[in-house]
């Protein structure tokens, strides 16, 4: 339903290095470089960065966030283990998350400018 995504990023350069650390993970690539916009994906740009040089940072009750589909839990654990190593924070570490209709397995960072990004995969087991 969905083709593409992008979020509005304060720093294109910080940013474009936390991104292709942390959506590595999940098997997406730098596919677009231009002045003021990156695109990441797997055969064409899904997600994209662009950048707002004059962006306060996002506030944390602002309830936005972006959810990436992994093919496995592993793929959640590295994608949130890059997104701290490349300057994210945590906002909801990897593991289960079992509700009423799904069972599912997520993790939630922020990145360097407060954009809340979610990798998740739904275990059969």
């Amino acid at each position: 339903m969905i083709d593409h995504i992008s979020v509005g990023v304060s720093d294109l350069e910080r940013s474009a290095r936390f991104y292709e650390a942390t959506l590595a993970a999940l098997g997406l690539s730098r596919l677009v470089t231009r002045p003021a916009t990156i695109g990441f994906g797997k055969t064409y740009p899904e997600f994209w960065i662009n950048l707002r040089a004059g962006m306060a940072p996002v506030p944390p009750e602002s309830g936005t966030h972006i959810c990436l589909r992994a093919k496995a839990t592993g793929d959640v654990d590295a994608f949130h283990a890059a997104a701290l190593k490349s300057g994210g924070r945590s906002d909801g570490a990897p593991g289960l998350r079992p509700h009423d209709r799904v069972k599912y397995y997520a993790a939630f960072v922020l990145d360097p400018d407060g954009n809340r990004i979610e990798a998740v995969t739904f275990p059969s087991e």
